[in-house]
């Protein structure tokens, strides 16, 4: 039995949440990509709530450029607001997504925006 994309990834996010969850201190960036955008927020589990939030839906400075470009724009953007609410260190929640293309790059834009993980 095949099972679909959506089954698979929705599997795999089980494994990876099983594991990961964000705190007080140390919350979790949480990505999600859809075809044409890409959206990633900073999550405080414990209390539910979300911290900081990006995406490259309505967003003047990645509407520019291909999905890669866009995703470097939402990282950098989302550095800038974690560290202006506080937060200098996150979990990183691929969210069942292979660590490659977009998510990678975002992560990677993160990190040079002054976000620890």
């Amino acid at each position: 039995m095949a099972f679909s994309k959506l089954t698979r990834r929705a599997k795999i996010k089980r494994r990876i949440r099983k594991k990961i969850t964000g705190t007080s201190k140390l919350p979790r960036l949480s990505v999600y990509r859809s075809n044409k955008q890409i959206y990633a927020q900073i999550i405080d589990d414990s209390k539910g709530i979300t911290l900081a939030s990006a995406s490259s839906y309505k967003n003047k400075a990645a509407e520019k450029g291909n999905k890669i470009e866009q995703a470097t724009v939402v990282g950098k953007e989302l550095a800038e607001k974690a560290l202006k609410a506080g937060i200098e260190g996150v979990v990183f929640d691929r969210n069942g997504y292979l660590y490659h293309g977009r998510v990678k790059t975002l992560a990677n834009s993160a990190r040079e925006g002054g976000l620890k993980f």
